[in-house]
């Protein structure tokens, strides 16, 4: 087996439009595309997408998420809505505040840190600090950065926020899992007519590819056989897509960790039977990298996001099976409206110049052409008393 080619040159030749990575950036690749190469020989010469995925955003050190490489924001791969307006955070205190559900609040993949500072400078303003802030982040480089905004946005509040390396055991309050679910790593299967094939990753000619393999998973071939009675895939020709265990699963274990409370997830993604429509026959898989969108996972190992849409209806499932219900379902346009951002926008003093960039940043927010109708909002809650807020006008869950 030869050894690995240039991260740049990974399968086929980098598209034209993405600017090529410093000499820093190439020799980090260029690292992982050798422990990938010493992975892949090791599993008889291909491994599973899902492991491949796995690799090159969470390998210690090496992958996407574990390096020191700005991610969020205008200096980095993708800008999420917390970096995009302070209005988003400023819905979600409200949120938290008049949930009910406890004194903590734990946020899951805190990104830059600048959520959790936004949600505490709100939540004081109101009274209504939680006892604790609880962030579980697997990166140490994030970690960091997220203390220093959290330190530098409100320094009186940092004795609150507490970094976990695991979901706590038996607890009761408020999680938020903004854009978390569509980075974690995927099984990818294609339909061939009546056969079953898993996509994995094998080296061709020193370069990354794509290789079928016939399907043997059990899981896998269940949950396939569920898709073509539950959608239009019973058409399918000549189809590939995902399917996210690894979120069910987390959300499950969540579920049953979780005594009272209500668990936030904010994502792109879909009801079943528009996700797993016939004619999306590519799936979902997108990456990102220095705020350009492309569909090739192979290239730039350990220097570009991996995401995949959410299957919202999977994930229904999931929290059912964990012991929560399902109390809401809708796009985040609807909810942050839903939530009184409009009302909160209003009541911020602004100039004129300040009120233009705020129209702006509700737009983005909030209509179906932006953020508003690609992302959803799905909330799953637990031995609650008080209605979850959000819902309350376009409620989606007859879809799921």
């Amino acid at each position: 087996m030869s050894r690995p080619k240039s991260p740049s040159a990974a399968r086929r030749a980098r598209p034209d439009e993405l600017p090529p990575p410093g000499s820093e950036a190439y020799a980090h690749s260029l690292r992982l595309l050798e422990k990938l190469h010493t992975q892949i020989s090791a599993n008889g010469g291909a491994i599973p997408f899902e492991q491949y995925m796995q690799a090159v955003l969470y390998q210690p050190d090496l992958g996407y998420y574990r390096c020191g490489s700005q991610k969020f924001g205008i200096g980095g791969d993708f800008i999420t809505a917390p970096e995009l307006s302070p209005l988003f955070a400023r819905c979600l205190a409200a949120f938290v505040a008049q949930s009910g559900a406890g004194d903590t609040v734990l946020e899951v993949g805190a990104g830059s840190g600048k959520l959790a500072a936004c949600i505490l400078q709100q939540l004081e303003k109101q009274q209504a600090l939680p006892a604790r802030y609880a962030i579980l982040e697997l990166s140490g480089e994030l970690r960091q950065r997220q203390r220093e905004t959290i330190e530098r946005a409100c320094p009186q509040l940092l004795e609150r926020v507490q970094w976990l390396d695991d979901l706590p055991e038996n607890f009761a309050g408020v999680v938020i899992a903004n854009e978390l679910l569509d980075a974690m790593p995927v099984r990818r299967f294609r339909i061939r007519g009546q056969q079953l094939f898993e996509q994995y990753v094998a080296w061709c000619d020193g370069l990354l590819c794509f290789r079928d393999q016939p399907l043997g998973d059990v899981r896998l071939i269940d949950r396939i056989a569920s898709l073509r009675e539950q959608t239009t895939l019973v058409d399918a020709e000549n189809y590939l897509s995902e399917v996210n265990f690894m979120a069910e699963d987390w959300l499950r274990t969540l579920g049953k960790k979780l005594q009272r409370g209500v668990v936030l997830l904010i994502d792109y993604g879909y009801p079943r039977s528009a996700y797993y429509h016939v004619q999306r026959n590519s799936g979902t898989l997108m990456c990102h990298y220095q705020h350009r969108a492309h569909p090739d996972p192979l290239i730039l190992p350990g220097l570009q996001d991996i995401t995949a849409h959410i299957d919202f209806t999977a994930m229904a499932d999931a929290a059912l099976a964990g012991g929560m219900d399902i109390a809401g379902f809708a796009t985040q346009g609807n909810f942050l409206l839903n939530l009184g951002l409009l009302d909160i926008a209003e009541h911020e003093q602004l100039d004129e110049r300040e009120r233009l960039a705020v129209s702006t940043e509700i737009k983005q927010l909030t209509l179906d052409t932006e953020m508003g109708e690609q992302f959803k909002v799905m909330a799953c809650s637990k031995d609650l008393d008080v209605r979850v807020r959000g819902f309350e006008h376009n409620d989606l869950r007859h879809l799921l």
